[in-house]
């Protein structure tokens, strides 16, 4: 495939996640990990909602406000990690970082999905905030969520 076959198919792949976002609104559970956070430089702002049990990511949901990218990342990321240990997702919240900075990331142990459809931002430094603001709340919602149990 081309690379502006590529390019176009991983531009559709962020819009239909940005038109139809998987997992936008609030969880039911009351003890559910809350984590606000907004990029001031582009006013992206997202409330992300996670719900744990036993170190694993059975749910999580977002809201909030932003351009293509924030928004799509945050409809893939909420997909994503769902289903996942503690520990996984905050190491696909790494590789994906390693992504963004164009660098080399490790593929072969853990699929991306259309979370790939991202690594086209490292080359706009400018909007890898934008891309990174969902997994960063991730992160630290899940650190806070495990120095409360240490």
């Amino acid at each position: 495939m081309s690379f502006n076959n590529l390019d176009q198919l991983y531009r559709q792949v962020i819009m239909d996640h940005y038109k139809n976002p998987r997992n936008r609104g609030e969880l039911d559970q009351e003890d559910k990990l809350i984590v606000n956070m907004n990029n001031p430089t582009c006013g992206d702002r997202i409330q992300l909602q996670l719900q744990v049990e036993d170190e694993k990511i059975t749910d999580a949901k977002f809201t909030g406000e932003g351009c293509s990218i924030s928004m799509s990342s945050a409809s893939m990321m909420t997909d994503a990690i769902k289903g996942l240990s503690v520990d996984e997702a905050v190491r696909m919240s790494h590789i994906f970082s390693e992504m963004m900075q164009g660098d080399d990331y490790d593929e072969d142990n853990l699929e991306l999905g259309d979370i790939e459809a991202l690594q086209g931002v490292s080359k706009f430094p400018a909007r890898i905030k934008c891309a990174t603001l969902a997994w960063k709340a991730m992160e630290k919602g899940l650190k806070e969520e495990d120095q409360t149990k240490h």
